[in-house]
C-alpha cells in the first residue's frame, strides 16, 4: 500500500511548450481524463502537478495535439507540429505570434533557408526568399554588403535600407551585418506593411528586419548538445567582359592617334609590345574557411546556447580578403515560476583588406602596359598617354589598406509574471564599434618616383557607443468562451555617439615604420581632421490584438516617436495603424467544401515614419574661411550651409490588401498582396535666392509613392514514405513614382564629374531615378546626311550620330530624354528541394526582368580614346573599308564630345542559378556511429549560371553600394567587383 501510494504521488512538473523553434505562449497542458490543467507564459514555459501515472495533453489552436505520460519524468519540453504554414509560429515585433493570427504581412526566412549557401553576411542570403524584398549584392567582395528595399524605395534624401533587429536589439539601418555569423541564426521575419512596422515608428518606413539567434530551449536535456559544421570553398573567376585582343587594341590606338593626327603609339609589330592579360594577372581563385561550434542545453532553470565561429575568405582580386572570429552566448536563467532573466552578448572581430587593386584596374589597362622597366623595377609611366601611371602589381607588393574592427553587442534583460495573463519585461542592450584603418602608400612606388613626391599614410579611427532601453508589459486574457485579448504598452530609449579621428601624412622616405609613425613625413602637408555626431531618441508604444471566435480578428498599434535630430517643435511624431482579418473558412458556409483548409482576407492601413536626416542638420556649420587682413592672410570661420529649424519628419502612409489561402489540406499554400504608400515631407535640397548667401537648403517639400503586389506559392507535389518534392516560388512588382517636387519638374542629379549632369534625374512622374540622355542613332554614313543634319556642332563621317530633340542644331543636354530605370518590373525566385531517403537536393533560381543599367564603362571602352581598352564589339566598328558599321571610328570623339546618351542604358534582366545543394545524411545508428545524433555530407555551388544579355556580364553589380548618393543612384555599374562561382563541401555533426 505504501508503495502504491508513493507510485501515485503528484509530483511538480515543468518544461517549454514550442513549434518551429518559438516558444507558443498561451498553450493549455491539461491532465489526461479531468480539467485540471494550466497554460503556459509569453516564453512558452509551464508548471503543474500532475502523478507519475498521468498523462498530459499538449494543446494549441490550429496544432496537432500531442500525450505524454509523466512517469518519472518532473521536466517535459514538447514540439507541437503544425498542420499547415498558416499556423507556423512567426516573430512580430515584440513578441510571437501563429502566422494565421496575423493581420500584418510578415515573410519568414528559415535558418535552412540562410544556410543553404556559405555567405560572410546574412543580407546575402536573403536573395529571392521573400516577396516584395529586393536585394541587390552591390559586390562580389570578401564582407562587401546588399542594397534592401522592401516595397520600394520612400526616401530621397534619407536611407531607404530597411531597420535591423537582432534578437529585441534595434541595431539601425547601417549595422555590419559581418558582425553575426549564419549559423547563428534560427530565423528571420522581415515586416513589410503599416501594422507590422507601426511598433517601429518612425525607425520601420523602410521595413524591419527581425533577426532571432538560436536559444537551447528544448535541446540537450540532462546532456548538453555539441554542434560542428566546417566547411571549405573554391572561389572561381566567373565569365569575363570580352575585350579586344592585343592585335585588336593596337590597331584600335594607332588608328585613334592617327585620325588625331597625334604620334602613333605602336609603329612595330603587336608582337614586339607586352601582351599582358590583366584579368590572369590580377585575378584568381581563391579559398574560403568555415568553422562553427555550438555547445546547445537546458534543464529546469537554464537554458544556453554558446558558439564560434571562425571564417576566412580570401577575394578573387589579389589584396582582398576577410577573417572574422565570432562569438555568442544566449543565456536564459529561471529564478523561480514567475521570475526569469537572461542576456544575449555577441562579440566579433574583423580583420579586412580592402584591396590594392580593384576590377576597372583589369579592364582598362591596355594589354600593351609593361608591369617592370628594363632593369627589372616596377613601371611607373604609361606611354600612350605620357603621365605617370598607378601600377596594381606594385601597388600589391608595396602598398597596405586594411580594417580591424571589434564589436561588442549585447542584450540584458529579465521578465517578472505575475500571473499566466501578465508578463513585464526590461531590456538593456549596449553596443560598442570600434574600428582602425590603416593605409599606406610605399614612397616606392613607381609613379611616386618618378614624381618624386614620396609615400603617403592615413590612420583613422572610428568609434561608436550606444545603448538601448526596451521595456514592455504585456495582459492576454480570454473572456468568455468567443473572445481574446492581447495588449502591449512599452517604452524605448536610445542613445548613440560617435567619434572619429584621422591623421594623413605625406612626403615620407622612408618605408621603414610605414602608418605606425607619421611624424615620419613632411609636416607642412600633414592633416588631422576628427568629427563627432550622435543621437538620442525616446518612444512609446502600444498594441491591442483582439479575436473574436478566432475568426474574426484586430490590430491596433500605435507609436510616438521622438528624436534628437529635429528642432524643439518638430521632435515628436506619432504614428498609429489599425489592421483586421477574416478567417474564412471559420464560417459555416466553408465547412462541407473540400477545396481550402484555411483561406484568410487581411487589411492594413497606417502611417510610418523617416527622420531620414542625419544628426544636426537642422542647424548650419561652421566652415573654415581665410581672408586678408592688413595685407596678412588670416584664417577664420564662415557658415558653411544654411539652418533650417522647421524640418520635420518624412512620413509614409500605406494601405495593404491580402488574400492567404492553404488548399487541398495543405499541400498548396499561396499568399497574394497588394500595396499602396505614399510618402510626404520629402527632404530635398531646394533652390533659394542667392542673396542668401546660399545657393540651396534643405527643406520638406514633394511626395512620391509606390505601389504594387506580391505573390508566394508553397507547394507539397510529392510526399511518401521515400520521396518528397517541394516548390517554392515567390513573385513581386514595384512601381515607383515622384508626385511632386516642389517648385520644379525635375532636379539633375550628378554621379559621375566626368560625365557631368544629364544622365540621372528626379523627375516628377518618374521612378526614382530614371537615366537620361540623349538618344544614340549610330554613326553618320556621308557628309551629305550630316550637312542635311542642321547640326551647327561639329560632326565628322563615322563619328556618333545623336538625336537633336529640340531641333536647335546643338547636341546638349538640353537634348536628354528619359532612357529607362534600374527598378525591375518582376523580382523572382524559384527554389525546388527533393529528399530521397538519406539525400536531400535543391535547386534555387532568382532574378529581376524589366530593369535597366547604366553603363558607366560606355564611355571609355565605347566611344572614347585608344588610351584605355575597347569591347569586344568595337572590332566591327566603323572603318572607310566597314562604312555601314553604327560602332563610331577610332579617333572621332577628337572631334565630337559624348554626351550620356542611350548606348549606356543596358537590359539588366537577368535569371541566375543562386544555390544548387546535394546533402547526405548518414544513418548513424546503422553506421554504429555511438555518441553522434546525426551528422551529414554536404556539396554546395554557388552562382553556377548567369543568363544576362549585359556587356559587363553581371548586371547587379553598383557602383554607389547603399549609403550617400547610393540611396537613389542604383543601377550604376562600374564594373563591379565580380560575383564569383563557388564549390562548397562542409560536414555538419550534433554529439
Amino acid at each position: 500500500m505504501m508503495f502504491c501510494y508513493s507510485s501515485l504521488q503528484a509530483q511538480i512538473v515543468k518544461g517549454t511548450v514550442s513549434a518551429d523553434g518559438q516558444p507558443l505562449p498561451g498553450a493549455t497542458v491539461i491532465i489526461k481524463g479531468t480539467s485540471k490543467g494550466t497554460t503556459t507564459d509569453f516564453d512558452g514555459f509551464y508548471t503543474i502537478e500532475a502523478s507519475a501515472d498521468e498523462a498530459l495533453i499538449f494543446s494549441y489552436v490550429g496544432f496537432a495535439k500531442k500525450e505524454v505520460l509523466v512517469g518519472s519524468q518532473t521536466e517535459i519540453d514538447v514540439t507541437l507540429e503544425a498542420d499547415n504554414t498558416l499556423d507556423e509560429v512567426v516573430v512580430i515585433g515584440y513578441g510571437t505570434q501563429r502566422k494565421s493570427d496575423l493581420t500584418g504581412s510578415v515573410s519568414s526566412v528559415s535558418a535552412e533557408d540562410v544556410n543553404v549557401n556559405p555567405v560572410s553576411r546574412v543580407d546575402q542570403a536573403l536573395q529571392g526568399r521573400a516577396a516584395g524584398v529586393q536585394v541587390t549584392q552591390t559586390s562580389g567582395a570578401p564582407g562587401a554588403g546588399s542594397v534592401i528595399r522592401v516595397r520600394g524605395g520612400n526616401s530621397i534624401t534619407g536611407s531607404n535600407e530597411p531597420l535591423w533587429v537582432i534578437d529585441g536589439i534595434v541595431v539601425g539601418t547601417n549595422f555590419n551585418l559581418n558582425n553575426i555569423s549564419s549559423n547563428d541564426i534560427k530565423s528571420i521575419e522581415i515586416l513589410k506593411d503599416a501594422s507590422s512596422i507601426a511598433i517601429y515608428g518612425s525607425r520601420g518606413a523602410n521595413g524591419v528586419v527581425l533577426v532571432t539567434t538560436k536559444t537551447g530551449t528544448g535541446a540537450g536535456v540532462g546532456k548538453p548538445e555539441v554542434s560542428a559544421n566546417v566547411y571549405t570553398s573554391m572561389q572561381m573567376v566567373p565569365e569575363l567582359p570580352k575585350m579586344l585582343s592585343q592585335p585588336e587594341q593596337i590597331a584600335y590606338t594607332n588608328e585613334s592617334a592617327a585620325f588625331r593626327g597625334a604620334a602613333i603609339p605602336f609603329p612595330d609589330d603587336p608582337s614586339t609590345y607586352p601582351n599582358n592579360d590583366w584579368f590572369d594577372l590580377l585575378l584568381g581563385p581563391a579559398p574560403i574557411y568555415n568553422a562553427d561550434m555550438s555547445l546547445t542545453g537546458s534543464n529546469d532553470h537554464v537554458n544556453y546556447y554558446t558558439s564560434l565561429n571562425y571564417f576566412n575568405q580570401e577575394g578573387i582580386i589579389k589584396s582582398t580578403g576577410i577573417e572574422k572570429y565570432i562569438f555568442r552566448s544566449n543565456i536564459d536563467i529561471r529564478l523561480s515560476d514567475k521570475l526569469k532573466t537572461g542576456f544575449r552578448v555577441n562579440y566579433s572581430y574583423i580583420d579586412q583588406q580592402n584591396g590594392l587593386a580593384n576590377f576597372g584596374n583589369a579592364i582598362a589597362t591596355l594589354p600593351t602596359q609593361a608591369i617592370y622597366n628594363d632593369d627589372g623595377t616596377y613601371n611607373g609611366f604609361d606611354e600612350v598617354v605620357g603621365s605617370p601611371w598607378s601600377n596594381p602589381i606594385a601597388n600589391i607588393a608595396l602598398n597596405t589598406n586594411e580594417t580591424f574592427r571589434n564589436n561588442f553587442l549585447g542584450s540584458f534583460y529579465i521578465d517578472f509574471s505575475p500571473s499566466p495573463k501578465w508578463i513585464i519585461r526590461s531590456t538593456f542592450s549596449p553596443e560598442f564599434d570600434n574600428s582602425k584603418q590603416n593605409r599606406f602608400t610605399s614612397s616606392q612606388s613607381p609613379n611616386l618616383l618618378y614624381l618624386g613626391e614620396g609615400g603617403s599614410a592615413s590612420v583613422r579611427t572610428v568609434a561608436t557607443k550606444g545603448w538601448n532601453n526596451e521595456n514592455t508589459v504585456q495582459y492576454q486574457t480570454d473572456i468568455g468562451e468567443n473572445h481574446n485579448i492581447t495588449a502591449l504598452a512599452g517604452a524605448s530609449f536610445q542613445k548613440v555617439k560617435t567619434e572619429i579621428a584621422e591623421s594623413e601624412a605625406y612626403g615620407i622616405t622612408n618605408d621603414a615604420t610605414g602608418f605606425n609613425n607619421l611624424s615620419n613625413s613632411d609636416p607642412v602637408r600633414s592633416i588631422v581632421t576628427s568629427d563627432y555626431n550622435g543621437f538620442q531618441i525616446a518612444s512609446f508604444f502600444g498594441r491591442l490584438n483582439y479575436s473574436f471566435k478566432d475568426k474574426y480578428l484586430l490590430t491596433l498599434v500605435g507609436r510616438t516617436d521622438g528624436s534628437s535630430v529635429f528642432a524643439e517643435d518638430n521632435k515628436y511624431e506619432f504614428y498609429p495603424s489599425v489592421a483586421a482579418a477574416w478567417k474564412i473558412t471559420e464560417e459555416p458556409f466553408m465547412r462541407n467544401q473540400e477545396v481550402f483548409k484555411e483561406l484568410k482576407l487581411r487589411a492594413s492601413y497606417g502611417k510610418s515614419g523617416n527622420q531620414a536626416i542625419d544628426p544636426y542638420r537642422t542647424k548650419g556649420i561652421l566652415v573654415e574661411a581665410n581672408t586678408t587682413l592688413n595685407g596678412i592672410q588670416q584664417t577664420g570661420l564662415t557658415l558653411g550651409r544654411p539652418s533650417n529649424p522647421n524640418l520635420k519628419w518624412e512620413t509614409t502612409n500605406s494601405l495593404d490588401i491580402a488574400l492567404e489561402a492553404s488548399l487541398f489540406n495543405g499541400r498548396i499554400f499561396t499568399e497574394l498582396n497588394y500595396y499602396y504608400k505614399k510618402t510626404n515631407d520629402l527632404l530635398l535640397d531646394v533652390t533659394i535666392p542667392k542673396q542668401t548667401g546660399f545657393t540651396s537648403q534643405l527643406q520638406n517639400v514633394g511626395s512620391l509613392e509606390n505601389k504594387g503586389w506580391e505573390f508566394s506559392l508553397n507547394t507539397i507535389n510529392i510526399t511518401n514514405e521515400n520521396f518528397n518534392w517541394k516548390s517554392t516560388l515567390m513573385l513581386s512588382s514595384n512601381k515607383n513614382k515622384i508626385l511632386d517636387l516642389g517648385d520644379v519638374d525635375y532636379i539633375d542629379v550628378v554621379v559621375d564629374e566626368i560625365l557631368g549632369s544629364g544622365n540621372t534625374r528626379l523627375m516628377v512622374g518618374e521612378s526614382v531615378p530614371v537615366f537620361t540622355g540623349v538618344k544614340f542613332l549610330g554613326t553618320w554614313k556621308s557628309q551629305e546626311e550630316i550637312d542635311a543634319s542642321g547640326l551647327t556642332d561639329p560632326q565628322v563621317v563615322g563619328g556618333a550620330k545623336y538625336h537633336d530633340e529640340n531641333g536647335d542644331g546643338i547636341i546638349s543636354r538640353e537634348d536628354a530624354v528619359v532612357l529607362g530605370s534600374p527598378l525591375p518590373d518582376i523580382i523572382f525566385g524559384f527554389e525546388n528541394t527533393f529528399s530521397y531517403k538519406n539525400f536531400d537536393f535543391s535547386i534555387y533560381l532568382q532574378g529581376t526582368e524589366g530593369n535597366e543599367v547604366y553603363n558607366l564603362r560606355m564611355q571609355n571602352h565605347f566611344f572614347n580614346r585608344g588610351e584605355t581598352t575597347k569591347f569586344a564589339e568595337v572590332a566591327d566598328r566603323w572603318t572607310p573599308d566597314n562604312p555601314t558599321s553604327d560602332i563610331p571610328r577610332a579617333g572621332g570623339d577628337a572631334v565630337t564630345s559624348t554626351p550620356p546618351n542611350s548606348a549606356y542604358v543596358e537590359d539588366g534582366s537577368h535569371i541566375r542559378l543562386k544555390n544548387v545543394r546535394l546533402t547526405y545524411n548518414m544513418p548513424v545508428e546503422k553506421m554504429g556511429l555511438d555518441g553522434l545524433k546525426n551528422a551529414s555530407i554536404y556539396l554546395t555551388g554557388t552562382n553556377l549560371f548567369l543568363w544576362s544579355d549585359f556587356r559587363l556580364i553581371d548586371p547587379e553589380g553598383s557602383k554607389f553600394g547603399r549609403s550617400g548618393l547610393g540611396n537613389i543612384a542604383q543601377g550604376y555599374n562600374d564594373g563591379a567587383y565580380p560575383n564569383p562561382r563557388t564549390i562548397t563541401l562542409g560536414l555538419n555533426v550534433t554529439f
